[in-house]
C-alpha cells in the first residue's frame, strides 16, 4: 500500500436488507414497568443478566435473536434473565428502503450514558428513553448490549477498558476478537456507564458487534454470543436450545485500542475501502486523510476496528488497535 493520496469516495452505498424486522407487538407491555423489558426469574440465587437490543434502532439482529429468545419462554436454571428493546421510538421507523434513517430519532442513544448528561436539563426522546430504562440497568450484574455494523467487519466485543469487562469477554467466547477501548470521544456508551467501569463494582458489561446490518450471519452470531454468556453465569445447562459452544472453540484475540480517530473536518477519507478487523503490518502506514492531516497506524500490526468509510465531523472514524 503506498502513500497516494485518497481517492474522492462516493456516497453512501446501497446496503441489501436480507432481514425482516421483528414483530416486537409480544414484548412491548414487558412485565418490568418498563415498556419493552421483560423479565424471567427463577427465584433461585443468581446474577441479573441483562440482554438489550435496539440501542440503535436501525439495528435488527439483535431483535430478531432476543424475540426468537423470548418465544422459547426461556426459565434460567439460577438468577434472573431481563430482555430489553431499547429505543423502540426509532426502531418504530425502520425502512428498509431506507435503513440507515432510524438509527435514532433526536440524538444516539449510545452516547449518553454519563450521570452528569442523564440527571442534567437537556431534553430529546433518547434522553427520556435512558432516564426509564435507568433504574433497570442499574440492577442489572452482566450487560450485554447487542448491535451491529454498517461496513464489512470481523464479528467482535468491546470490552471498555476495565479489567472486569475483559474478563466478561473472554469468558462469553464468541465472538473471539475481544477488543478493550475508551469509548468515543462525543459521549459514553451504556458500557461505559460508571458501575460497569468502576474497579470497585462486580458489575459489568460488553457490546457485541455481530457482523454487518441485515444479515442473517448477523443473528447466528448474536444467539451464539448470548448463549456464550448464559452458560458463563451458569444459567442455562447444555441440553438448552440456544447453539452449543463450538467443539473446538476459536483461539481468542485481545486487542487493546491505543488511538481513537475522530473525524475533525468534513473532508475525511480512507485511501482505500478497509474492512474491520485487517491488520496493518508496517507502522507509519497512511491510512486515511482528514482535511490536510495524514492519519497513519501507531504500530507495526496495527488492528482495524470498525472503520466507518463515510464519517461525519466529530464521529468516529477507526479505532487503531494493538493485538496483545
Amino acid at each position: 500500500m503506498g502513500d497516494s493520496a485518497p481517492p474522492i469516495l462516493s456516497p453512501l452505498p446501497h446496503f441489501a436488507v436480507r432481514l425482516v424486522a421483528p414483530d416486537l407487538s409480544p414484548w412491548l407491555a414487558g412485565n418490568t414497568g418498563v415498556r419493552g423489558f421483560t423479565s424471567r426469574d427463577s427465584r433461585k440465587a443468581g446474577p441479573h443478566v441483562g440482554l438489550i437490543a435496539l440501542t440503535h434502532g436501525n439495528e435488527i439482529a439483535g431483535a430478531i435473536a432476543l424475540a426468537r429468545l423470548l418465544e422459547m419462554e426461556p426459565e434460567p436454571e439460577r438468577g434472573r434473565i431481563t430482555f430489553g428493546f431499547v429505543n423502540l421510538a426509532a426502531f418504530a421507523r425502520f425502512d428498509p428502503r431506507q435503513p440507515t434513517a432510524s438509527r435514532f430519532v433526536d440524538e444516539d442513544m449510545n452516547r449518553l450514558w454519563d450521570p452528569a448528561v442523564l440527571d442534567g436539563p437537556r431534553q430529546s426522546s433518547e434522553l427520556a428513553r435512558a432516564r426509564e430504562i435507568r433504574p433497570l440497568i442499574d440492577e442489572i450484574d452482566i450487560l450485554l448490549d447487542l448491535h451491529s455494523m454498517l461496513w464489512p467487519s470481523d464479528p467482535l466485543i468491546l470490552c471498555g477498558a476495565s479489567e472486569k469487562g475483559r474478563a466478561l469477554a473472554l469468558a462469553v467466547g464468541q465472538p473471539a476478537l475481544v477488543v478493550a477501548d475508551h469509548g468515543h470521544a462525543s459521549g459514553r456508551r451504556i458500557i461505559d456507564y460508571p458501575p460497569f467501569v468502576d474497579n470497585n463494582d462486580p458489575r459489568a458489561a460488553n457490546l457485541v458487534e455481530g457482523g454487518q446490518h441485515w444479515e442473517p450471519e448477523t443473528v447466528e452470531t448474536i444467539l451464539a454470543a448470548v448463549a456464550g454468556v448464559l452458560r458463563h453465569a451458569g444459567m442455562i445447562g447444555e441440553h438448552h436450545a440456544l447453539p452449543p459452544p463450538p467443539a473446538t472453540p476459536p483461539e481468542p484475540r485481545f486487542a487493546e485500542v491505543i488511538r481513537t480517530i475522530t473525524a475533525s473536518s468534513g473532508n475525511f477519507s480512507f485511501v482505500q475501502p478497509f474492512r474491520g478487523g485487517e491488520v496493518v503490518a508496517k507502522g507509519n502506514t497512511l491510512i486515511a486523510v482528514d482535511g490536510d492531516e495524514e492519519i497513519r497506524t501507531p504500530c507495526p500490526d496495527c488492528l482495524l476496528v470498525m472503520p466507518s468509510l463515510r464519517p461525519s465531523r466529530g464521529h468516529t472514524a477507526v479505532r487503531l488497535a494493538r493485538i496483545l
